[in-house]
């Protein structure tokens, strides 16, 4: 009878630990999601900020400055949203155990997220008022500040996502890592589009 049941346990065994993994990673990813909406309500309250600020400021850019230039940060904004879709290709070659396609999107993503910011930086260095420059000014380090903090812990948890890839069988009990850091840069993505909306386009 114990002999049966040790059997029988023993086959059901792989059986239980892959819903106990399956439900363990689950947990995971509702977790950084609850993580994400937090963030997203931080920039949220960033935005009505901004809006309360421009609509209600009068002489709202500070003195000499007519407005941004648009160009360089819509080929930024360009290039931001296309690494969203090769970071997409990365998730999808993991699943097809194709490490070294799964490798080579990541690292074009981290490329592309790497160029966002030194764009960023080149715009920063050019701009012809600072940080203490009126409301205008403190909302606009603020936002772009903010938001690149976050460009670059995506870049990060792309680079430790990147080197795990490397660990023998690092990525055959889940991806939990690597589809949390995908939605977080996807996340990234959007809040970009509204400040370049917010920023650039409504000026």
């Amino acid at each position: 009878m114990d002999s049966s049941l040790n059997s029988y346990q023993l086959q059901n065994l792989p059986h239980y630990t892959d819903e106990h993994s399956h439900d363990e990673e689950g947990n995971k990813m509702f977790g950084f999601i609850v993580f994400l909406l937090s963030e997203s309500v931080i920039f949220l309250s960033f935005f009505a900020g901004y809006i309360v600020y421009k609509t209600t400021t009068p002489n709202w850019l500070p003195p000499g400055v007519e407005g941004l230039e648009v160009v360089a940060p819509a080929i930024n904004t360009a290039v931001l949203v296309a690494s969203s879709f090769v970071i997409y290709f990365a998730e999808r070659a993991l699943q097809r155990h194709n490490l070294w396609g799964f490798r080579l999107y990541l690292l074009a993503t981290m490329a592309m997220g790497s160029y966002f910011l030194f764009g960023q930086a080149v715009e920063w260095n050019s701009l012809e008022f600072s940080l203490t420059s009126g409301a205008f000014g403190g909302m606009f380090y603020l936002l772009t500040g903010f938001h690149g903090l976050h460009v670059f812990t995506g870049i990060l948890l792309q680079l430790i996502i990147f080197v795990r890839s490397f660990i023998p069988g690092n990525y055959d009990s889940g991806h939990f890592g690597v589809n949390a850091t995908s939605l977080f840069w996807h996340f990234v993505d959007v809040i970009w589009i509204i400040l370049f909306v917010l920023l650039y386009i409504w000026q």
